[in-house]
């Protein structure tokens, strides 16, 4: 039961990557030259929140309701407001700041979780390093479109 919590979860956090498309606006945005193709967001999101949502259902198993949880909890809430604030309000700097709290939340997740469950910690390290590529290219784009 608690996979298909979890599963549910993961799916609704990823939802708002579906409502809150790129679209026209963003192809109208200057990019950096090392912007990932298309192709590859829906491949890697979907590959990582594999990841999520399994080490997630590991550390519930063994901990429950706990730190390493809240911070689980905490880093898919920041994930899923993202596309709201990047694509949705076209707000790059309040995408960059929620970045920047995703970000601290999957670090400390890696961190806490790593006694309860060294797997959940290590299925969050592929996320870890996406979201520092997401967050350096969240800035490029914002630093090479000021009017936007």
């Amino acid at each position: 039961m608690a996979a298909v919590v979890f599963l549910i979860i993961v799916l609704a956090a990823a939802s708002s990557g579906a409502v809150f498309k790129p679209g026209e606006w963003y192809e109208s945005l200057h990019k950096p030259s090392w912007t990932p193709p298309k192709w590859a967001f829906p491949v890697v999101w979907t590959v990582l929140y594999v990841l999520i949502g399994y080490a997630g259902w590991l550390v519930w198993n063994l901990a429950g309701w706990s730190l390493p949880m809240a911070l689980w909890a905490l880093q898919m809430v920041a994930n899923a407001l993202w596309s709201y604030f990047f694509f949705g309000m076209r707000r790059m700097d309040l995408a960059l700041v929620d970045v920047a709290v995703l970000w601290l939340s999957i670090a400390s997740f890696i961190l806490v979780a790593w006694p309860v469950a060294p797997l959940a910690s290590l299925l969050f390290v592929p996320y870890l390093v996406w979201v520092t590529a997401a967050a350096a290219l969240n800035q490029s784009v914002r630093r090479l479109n000021p009017e936007a």
